[in-house]
């Protein structure tokens, strides 16, 4: 851009402008990166398509597939790609909200872009991701871009509970998919970074399928609810999963949630995990499975007050993944009855993990792996959280020292 005077003038357009101004604000800017056209693209909920935002003097333009295109490398590898031979000289740049993948720019341009004007285009792509994120709170015109076809209530009321599929601390990278996208059943995961601590949760609730999946939908709300109070009130792990049995009980005695909670220790890499008759998580390191964490280890939820739940420890190592999953991803069947199975998750999870793409994408193309078995028809919910303890955080101030661990990772036997 030309000078802080552009970039002060957009950011001041910014402040009043509607989400259907956005596309004519992209066109604007671009002469003073060295194009001809900027144009937005939004990912579709199921990450499978980059849709492009329509308005003003917007070029018109079609959904690109992500998979086998410039615009999707883009998009799944987080770096700016440029633009193909028939493409002209362009580039096409990640909109990012952190590690947040929300779509891409298309920068068209008659000659090739040099250096600066590339790191122009950057910094146009964050100004826009601050943008997307903000507006889309106050109106549906993103929202309605994003979907490929009508979302059924129950899963309008879940998704909204939702947080942002990916965050990163730099010391820790969480990631998490939910499947199907437009009629959800009664799966959630939730996390947050409070201090040194990654709290992560993932609930699976019964009622599949009665009342078009509302009644879990509203039963897992309310656990999501539950556990968000039980952080917000310091409650440690074991308190915090009778914090929301409790809640569910009040609520529904005849209701039941399989649940994981956990918490990692940005500083020293300890995670601390129930497992309340939930499938059992896993550990990842250098694309091999080297634990599988034990489970159960309390019962699920609403039967919390019958036997004291057992926190199992697990000591990282920096570059570990933690994957916990919902049994929809193991029990998922091919129309030949072919279950996916825990061998085929672990080999899948395996793979997408050597790949040597961001955490986000391998989180996306492992979910994909569950619906291309089932030919897109999932029999139940799908889902995947994912952590990645990068590298040991440092101490805040007011920390308590913590000596580095050195016994070696707790042997529990499977039950």
């Amino acid at each position: 851009m030309s000078g802080l005077g552009s970039l002060r003038q957009l950011l001041q357009e910014a402040h009043h402008a509607r989400p259907q101004d956005l596309p004519e604000m992209a066109m604007r800017v671009a002469p003073q990166v060295g194009a001809t056209a900027v144009v937005i693209y939004v990912v579709d909920h199921q990450q499978r398509e980059l849709r492009p935002l329509p308005g003003g003097s917007t070029p018109a333009r079609k959904p690109l597939m992500i998979d086998g295109t410039r615009a999707g490398q883009a998009y799944t590898r987080s770096v700016p790609c440029p633009a193909a031979e028939d493409e002209g000289a362009g580039l096409w740049v990640p909109i990012l909200d952190g590690v947040e993948r929300l779509g891409v720019l298309e920068v068209a341009a008659g000659t090739p872009l040099d250096d600066r004007a590339v790191d122009d285009c950057m910094t146009l792509a964050s100004l826009f991701a601050e943008l997307l994120i903000t507006r889309a709170q106050y109106s549906d015109m993103l929202e309605k871009v994003r979907r490929r076809k009508p979302m059924q209530l129950a899963a309008e009321l879940l998704r909204g509970q939702l947080p942002p599929l990916s965050f990163s601390t730099g010391h820790v990278l969480i990631s998490g998919m939910l499947e199907p996208c437009y009629d959800v059943g009664g799966d959630a995961f939730d996390y947050a970074v409070n201090g040194d601590t990654a709290h992560l949760a993932l609930f699976d609730a019964t009622g599949h399928g009665s009342a078009g999946g509302m009644r879990s939908v509203m039963l897992v709300s309310l656990a999501l609810a539950a556990y968000r109070n039980a952080r917000r009130l310091d409650l440690d792990l074991i308190a915090t999963y009778h914090h929301i049995d409790a809640a569910i009980r009040d609520h529904d005695r005849s209701g039941l949630i399989t649940a994981v909670l956990a918490e990692l220790d940005q500083r020293t890499g300890r995670l601390r995990v129930i497992s309340a008759g939930h499938p059992s998580g896993m550990v990842l390191r250098d694309g091999q499975v080297v634990r599988v964490l034990p489970t159960p280890t309390a019962l699920p939820v609403v039967l919390g007050d019958q036997r004291p739940p057992l926190v199992i420890e697990e000591q990282l190592i920096p570059g570990d993944l933690v994957l916990l999953h919902t049994d929809g991803i193991t029990e998922a069947r091919s129309p030949d009855g072919g279950e996916f199975g825990l061998d085929r998750l672990v080999s899948f999870a395996c793979r997408a993990a050597a790949e040597d793409v961001p955490l986000p994408e391998t989180t996306r193309r492992l979910v994909h792996a569950i619906l291309d078995h089932q030919h897109g028809h999932l029999q139940d919910d799908a889902t995947i959280l994912i952590a990645q303890w990068l590298s040991p955080a440092p101490p805040h101030a007011d920390a308590e020292p913590v000596a580095a661990p050195t016994r070696a990772p707790l042997d529990l036997p499977d039950s």
